[in-house]
């Protein structure tokens, strides 16, 4: 009987560390943010673009060059999206389309990184900073790579095609001087 005494206080004695050990998804979450973070993706818990949501969602953000600016626009999946937004492919609605069309290229490759992203992801984003996904982080570490890549290749897709840009490129052009001639 003491020994079931002696087992019970040492038990416990020992729940409140096992407790503050993080769990399984903890350990993976971490690993896909620490791979994301070395492979320079930004990774920031905010609060979510979709409406009536107050939650935070991890954020990965691919950053676009400072001197080719990328397009604005927002991508919601039907999931969480309200029926009134204009579609763009089965399963993503526009939020925010971009003001200027997408080339051709660019829209077939929007199309194939939407297609294969992960079920929990439920925002695309595009600002003139950064490609961003917002999600619930359910892959695997090992499916990370692909999903970096892909991103990375849209990224390169969309560099230089801002909304707006003449406002970028007049903030950061030199000034001519006239002609002495003329």
């Amino acid at each position: 009987m003491l020994w079931l005494i002696i087992i019970g206080v040492v038990g416990l004695a020992f729940a409140p560390a096992m407790s503050l050990r993080p769990s399984r998804r903890q350990q993976r979450v971490k690993g896909l943010r620490d791979t994301a973070r070395e492979s320079g993706v930004a990774v920031r818990l905010e609060t979510s673009p979709l409406h009536d949501d107050g939650e935070a969602l991890p954020a990965y953000r691919w950053r676009y060059p400072p001197q080719r600016p990328g397009p604005d626009f927002l991508l919601v999946r039907d999931a969480v999206a309200s029926q009134v937004l204009k579609p763009f492919l089965p399963g993503w609605r526009w939020r925010v389309e971009p003001l200027r069309p997408l080339p051709e290229t660019a829209l077939c490759q929007l199309e194939t990184l939407l297609e294969g992203l992960p079920g929990d992801a439920v925002v695309v984003e595009s600002s003139a900073a950064c490609l961003t996904l917002w999600w619930d982080e359910s892959s695997p570490l090992e499916a990370f790579a692909d999903l970096d890549e892909r991103m990375r290749r849209m990224r390169d897709e969309l560099a230089g095609r801002p909304d707006y840009p003449g406002a970028h490129r007049s903030a950061q052009a030199p000034s001519i001087p006239p002609s002495a001639g003329g």
